[in-house]
């Protein structure tokens, strides 16, 4: 591990309750799976998360940014160095005013998906409804630019505040980011001294005025569709493979593949959607990984695609 007694010693000084050690990974993730974080810190404003990369960079000890985990994947062995856990602080929504067009809506980056979807239609706000039933926070939504037929983030997103490894602040307007599927990269032009993944602070929404009894009615009908194709009731990460570029989707392929019910461990293709891979019950990271592999090779072999994971995974 990367932590010895003395940077442990450090970190409790520095941070507090705010910092634990050796935390197990399965309390935060979806999947209920994962070993431990050698630190694992809940910062409590931006000052304190700006220490801490400070800390980490000076160190030399790697650092994990997450949100609430939906879509990650961490590893029986746990993670080293320190995780940073963003939805104990930065969770605040705030817009410009009704009187505005578009309505200029920021919400932070530990702000859950579905807690700003709720914020948009109290406020008669269209431009979210294509999130209802996306699990996750904001800044993991913003860095995946997650999306559903109905609409994804790019289309929405109108600029981000970022942290870089200075701890210095950026504002990256939309026309330097460039979105793909699942994904997005910050056109940053960085200085040796600002290696690193800059940190999503909080992202600012283009939203549009409109009818709150409507947007509440038509959020209803698309988390109805999706509570009845997708499996809810054991842990998952969501849809694990990204969609082939062109032709069927991930899952079709899994499913025509007659995968459907394939078990490893208590890791399990989802009989209701074959691109979930769900936790029965006493799943390992090993066991979620095996099956993964397995599903990659049999799509592979039947219909030549390669099936990329849009779980994030990390750890040891």
């Amino acid at each position: 591990m990367l932590l010895d007694q003395d940077s442990r010693n450090r970190l409790k000084y520095l941070f507090g309750s705010c910092v634990g050690f050796d935390e197990p990974m399965s309390r935060h993730t979806y999947f209920r799976v994962g070993g431990p974080a050698e630190a694992f810190i809940a910062p409590e404003s931006i000052g304190q998360l700006a220490e801490i990369i400070s800390w980490s960079r000076d160190k030399g000890i790697p650092y994990l940014v997450i949100g609430n985990g939906s879509n990650l994947l961490v590893k029986d062995n746990g993670i080293p160095g320190i995780v940073i856990l963003l939805t104990k602080c930065f969770n605040k929504i705030v817009f410009s005013g009704k009187e505005t067009e578009p309505v200029l809506v920021t919400a932070m980056a530990g702000v859950s998906t579905q807690a700003l979807c709720s914020f948009a239609i109290r406020e008669g706000l269209s431009g979210m409804n294509f999130a209802i039933g996306i699990p996750g926070t904001v800044g993991g939504a913003i860095m995946m630019n997650a999306g559903t037929s109905y609409g994804s983030v790019s289309d929405i997103l109108d600029s981000v505040n970022v942290m870089i490894s200075s701890g210095a602040m950026l504002k990256i307007p939309k026309d330097e980011m460039a979105f793909s599927y699942r994904k997005l990269s910050l056109n940053i032009n960085l200085t040796d001294q600002y290696e690193g993944e800059p940190i999503i602070i909080d992202g600012c929404f283009r939203l549009c005025r409109s009818d709150p009894a409507l947007l509440k009615k038509e959020a209803g009908r698309i988390l109805k569709k999706r509570r009845e194709n997708q499996p809810a009731e054991m842990p998952s990460a969501g849809s694990f493979f990204k969609n082939p570029p062109a032709g069927k989707t991930a899952g079709q392929f899994i499913d025509m593949a007659g995968l459907k019910g394939t078990r490893v461990g208590g890791a399990e293709i989802s009989a209701k959607h074959a691109n979930f891979i769900v936790n029965t019950g006493g799943a390992s990271a090993s066991d979620i990984l095996e099956l993964m592999q397995l599903v990659q090779k049999k799509v592979f072999d039947k219909f030549n695609i390669n099936l990329e994971p849009e779980v994030k995974i990390v750890g040891i």
